[in-house]
């Protein structure tokens, strides 16, 4: 029996833990999709399984709702992957370990995956139940959307009947998401040339930081890791002679970064230098994010006397201006939409490799033009400090439908269940219905959710009541689609 048995929906829960027990993160898709194909083939479903993992599993109406028009059942299969530094996981071959802490399911110091694994374990209890009245369905679970959507970028929308999408991806129970950001990935290369250097090793580390997603929570003025850490440079570099050894920091573009490491060599007699410099960085930065993120913390880890192979004094150069001056956080709030971001950049990750600073970027925006604009932007900075930037193809922006009849249903039965109207907003975020409707003329769209929060991060928490409450309102909307 697992942990989530007793819990209703039952079928759900149960989905969802079998999703858990298989490793899914981005990039490592195979296992969940042949998962889900062998779903289908048990339950006698036709499906298609593209060359990128995508699965498409297709059910007929139910008897009585065989002139309704298709709907599709729309959501992804990879979570991120973050966890606590103290916790040793495995995200390509382990399973998570799930918790239960009162009206809430969280993974024990790991990302949780609710994101999106509970729209697939909503999808498969529809489709597996012969009880459930619903027009023609047309399921897609997509791979790889944490990074990118590529799944849906790269999906064959050509034998897709759908009139109708219902999107699962989002995080608020009560609201009706109709628009959403576009974005891009920005990937940038920083040449390094290495001299041999002596002076003490340090270990440099931001942590701390509360973190979160960079479309949902972006808004919140919450502390970049990889930025910050620019920062505590410039700040040690004007006050003591060092050379970096490496750095890191981040592990997915679409995360707020809530952690940062730098090894560097450090002149001996100015350690106490840095460490003063180090204790008054702290203290400003206590009191600047002291309502967002308020365990902060700046170390500063003082070992031996080492040669070490480290940056050029040139690259370290180049590589705090760009840490420390590159765009970062919300660059633009809509004019026409109280309290939407309306354009964003996260530099999401950090490291070193052999021969460059590699740094990945995540931008969103709901008008294309700031969108390349930004991209521009980085793009010139970079290729001054001599570096290369290159961009994805990115991902459209999906448009208000002032006359989608799926939203207008949906407010109806969202008010005939519970007595108020649910919330119709537009996001920051990135959702796979700007890519899937771009394809199908006329696609009408509507995305919804559960409770969950800290999504990206190793404090992430799924309401369980609420799923149960989403999953009684999906199976409804679904009855009034005759």
């Amino acid at each position: 029996m697992g942990i989530l048995t007793g819990l209703e929906p039952s079928r759900v829960f149960y989905f969802f833990e079998e999703i858990c027990g298989i490793p899914h993160g981005s990039r490592n898709v195979d296992a969940i999709s042949e998962y889900l194909v062998g779903f289908a083939k048990e339950h006698g479903l036709r499906y298609i399984q593209d060359e990128l993992k995508n699965v498409i599993i297709f059910k007929d109406a139910s008897k009585g709702y065989e002139q309704a028009e298709t709907v599709m059942l729309q959501g992804h299969m990879d979570m991120v992957c973050a966890k606590r530094a103290d916790v040793k996981h495995d995200f390509q071959r382990d399973g998570l370990k799930l918790g239960i802490d009162g009206d809430e399911i969280h993974a024990n110091g790991t990302t949780l995956g609710g994101d999106d694994g509970i729209a697939v374990a909503y999808i498969l209890a529809i489709l597996e139940s012969e009880n459930i009245s619903h027009p023609a369905l047309e399921a897609v679970i997509t791979v790889n959307e944490e990074i990118g959507l590529l799944g849906a970028q790269g999906l064959d929308c050509s034998m897709l009947k759908s009139r109708y999408l219902i999107n699962l991806d989002s995080e608020a129970e009560g609201v009706l998401t109709v628009g959403c950001a576009g974005g891009m990935t920005g990937r940038i290369h920083l040449p390094i040339t290495r001299m041999d250097a002596e002076g003490i090793r340090c270990i440099l580390r931001v942590e701390g930081l509360v973190g979160g997603h960079s479309g949902s929570e972006i808004h919140k003025g919450r502390a970049n890791a990889n930025t910050l850490m620019g920062r505590l440079l410039f700040r040690l570099a004007r006050c003591t002679d060092f050379s970096v050894v490496r750095i890191h920091g981040g592990e997915a573009n679409n995360a707020i970064p809530k952690c940062c490491e730098a090894e560097i060599l450090l002149i001996s007699e100015q350690t106490e230098e840095a460490k003063r410099c180090v204790t008054m960085l702290q203290k400003e930065i206590d009191t600047e994010y002291r309502s967002t993120d308020p365990k902060i913390r700046l170390v500063l880890e003082v070992g031996e006397k080492e040669v070490r192979k480290t940056f050029s004094y040139a690259t370290m150069e180049r590589l705090i201006f760009l840490l420390f001056n590159l765009p970062n956080g919300v660059m633009r709030m809509s004019p026409d939409i109280e309290g939407l971001v309306q354009t964003s950049l996260n530099l999401g990750i950090l490291r070193t490799e052999e021969e460059n600073v590699y740094l990945e970027t995540s931008i969103r925006s709901s008008v294309e033009s700031e969108k390349q604009m930004i991209a521009d932007r980085v793009e010139y900075m970079v290729e001054f400090l001599g570096g290369e930037c290159a961009r994805s193809e990115g991902y459209p922006g999906w448009a208000y439908n002032p006359d989608s009849r799926l939203r207008e249903l949906m407010v109806q039965v969202y008010e005939t269940m519970y007595g108020k109207k649910p919330v119709v907003e537009a996001i920051h975020a990135g959702l796979e219905c700007g890519l899937i409707s771009s394809r199908i003329r006329d696609l009408d769209c509507v995305s919804i959710g559960p409770d969950m929060k800290n999504i990206h991060t190793p404090e992430e928490r799924l309401c369980i009541s609420s799923v149960k409450r989403v999953w009684e309102y999906l199976l409804k909307v679904l009855e009034q689609l005759r």
